[in-house]
This record gives C-alpha cells, sequence and structure tokens, in this order.
C-alpha cells in the first residue's frame, strides 16, 4: 500500500500546527488540493495548490517542496468575506535564493457552493520572469498582470486530492491530463446490510462505497469496516491512475453510521 498524501490546512486552528491533517478534520474544513510538477528555481519542484473551506470563509495555500525531499515553502492566504482587499494581491517567498510570487485575482470568483472557484479567477506562480504554473480560467489575464511569460516547461498535474465534511454523496470534474478531456467522478459511502451465505440478513451494518467516472462503476469496496484504508488502480481512457481512500473517522470517529460522513479522504491521481 501506498503512503497516504498529506492534507496541509489553509486555516489555523487550536494548538495543532496548520498543516496538520487533525487541524482540518476537527475544523469542519473542504478541502481540494492539487499537485502539479515542473521546474522552479532551477530544479524540478512539486507545487501544492490547496483550497479550503468552512462555515465562513474560504481559504488558499500554496506550498513549493521538493520532489525527494520533505523541505517546504508555503504562503497563505484567508479569504474572509469582509476582507475585499485580499481578493486580489500577492506575496512571496525564496526558494535557493530565488524569489518566488504567488499572484492571485479572485474578486470577480464564483464558488458556486464550492470549495475551490469555478470561474472568473486565476492563480499564478512566478518565479525568474516566468510563470511556471497558472491555474483558473483567466490565464490570460495572469500573464499580463504579471508581464511575466509562460514557462517553456508545462507542469504536469502529479493528482488531486479532495477532504469532503458533512456528504455521503460527493460529484466533481477533474483532468488526468493537464490537456486531456475532463472527467465526472463520483464517490457515495452507504451502509447496506450485511448479507449471510444463505442470502438471510445478519443485521447490523457492512458499509460499502462506489467510485464512478463518467458514471460508469470504477471501484467498489465492500466491507469498508475492514478495508477503510487502501488504494487501488484503475484505466481512464488509456491512462493509468492511483486512487487512494481513508474512511476511518467516518466509521470509527464521532456520529452514527449511515447517519452523515465526519471525514472522508479520497486522492485520485496519475500513474506512472
Amino acid at each position: 500500500m501506498h503512503d497516504s498524501i498529506g492534507i496541509p490546512a489553509c486555516f489555523s486552528s487550536g494548538e495543532r500546527p496548520a498543516d496538520d491533517p487533525a487541524t482540518v478534520i476537527r475544523s469542519g474544513q473542504s478541502v481540494s488540493m492539487s499537485v502539479y510538477r515542473t521546474k522552479i528555481a532551477g530544479q524540478c519542484r512539486l507545487i501544492t495548490i490547496t483550497w479550503c473551506k468552512d462555515m465562513l470563509q474560504h481559504g488558499l495555500s500554496v506550498s513549493v517542496r521538493e520532489v525527494d525531499g520533505d523541505e517546504h515553502h508555503r504562503c497563505k492566504v484567508e479569504l474572509k468575506p469582509w476582507y475585499f482587499w485580499r481578493k486580489q494581491g500577492s506575496k512571496h517567498f525564496m526558494v535557493d535564493g530565488k524569489t518566488v510570487y504567488v499572484v492571485w485575482d479572485l474578486k470577480a470568483a464564483k464558488f458556486n457552493g464550492e470549495t475551490e472557484p469555478q470561474t472568473d479567477y486565476y492563480v499564478a506562480i512566478v518565479c525568474e520572469e516566468e510563470v511556471v504554473l497558472a491555474v483558473g480560467d483567466l490565464k490570460k489575464d495572469a500573464f499580463r498582470k504579471t508581464g511575466c511569460r509562460p514557462a517553456l516547461i508545462e507542469p504536469t498535474l502529479v493528482s488531486r486530492k479532495e477532504h469532503l465534511f458533512g456528504k455521503k454523496k460527493f460529484s466533481t470534474r477533474a483532468k488526468f491530463e493537464e490537456k486531456g478531456n475532463i472527467h465526472e467522478l463520483s464517490i457515495e459511502c452507504k451502509n447496506a446490510a450485511a448479507i449471510n451465505r444463505d442470502n438471510s440478513s445478519l443485521g447490523g451494518f457492512d458499509p460499502q462505497m462506489e467510485i464512478r467516472i463518467d458514471g460508469n462503476l470504477a471501484i467498489h469496496i465492500k466491507h469498508l469496516q475492514w478495508k477503510f484504508r487502501g488504494n487501488e488502480s484503475i484505466s481512464v481512457s488509456k491512462i493509468k491512475v492511483e486512487v487512494y481512500w481513508d474512511v476511518h473517522d467516518w466509521l470509527f470517529g464521532s456520529g452514527q453510521i449511515g447517519s452523515h460522513i465526519s471525514c472522508l479522504t479520497v486522492g485520485i491521481g496519475k500513474g506512472d
């Protein structure tokens, strides 16, 4: 089994560090995280774009780390409704002596109730007068605003991960390749009755999870109370995709089984 992918939080909460996954769970945040591989400050590195949402606000976190190391360089932006000026701006940090700028424009962004914006926004990462990564549908505005050229090396989407709070069925759209088609993803957890060998009900619960891609059943995990963490390889349009899941807190955390999901984490990333 592969190692689990950590989830950095966008907001601080209590005494735990803001990048502790337990902080996300305790504060009731929904999180979506996309990891890209590209060249920055002369080296191949991973850039993580994390969006968080709680009852009051949205948040954005951008981090850069070594491909084979744990060193992080990170900046965070809290998008509180009354801080209108924070919806457009920039921050910077140093990576190996090079200045890396994070530039964003979210003043017209439409979230439509989701964790990350759906339209009318951009977030750009700039280093050495190159836009090494730009996300959002207003990328041309990012190039014009920063006055920098696109990088010669196209960033590669390595993985995408979403942390759900308070739902037992979730739908989203995602690409498995930067220039590939958009796929419809749905994840549903259900509490089926446990069945004996003679097809008679045993009572109790037998939680299951179904993951569908473009309406087709891709993964069906039965007996989830024994398989609450795991991973599986599937093929989507001839692309190898790795699926990771962790539903431990849904099954063994607070709350009644079948009434809600207290925490569901499913990560889907392009395989090697």
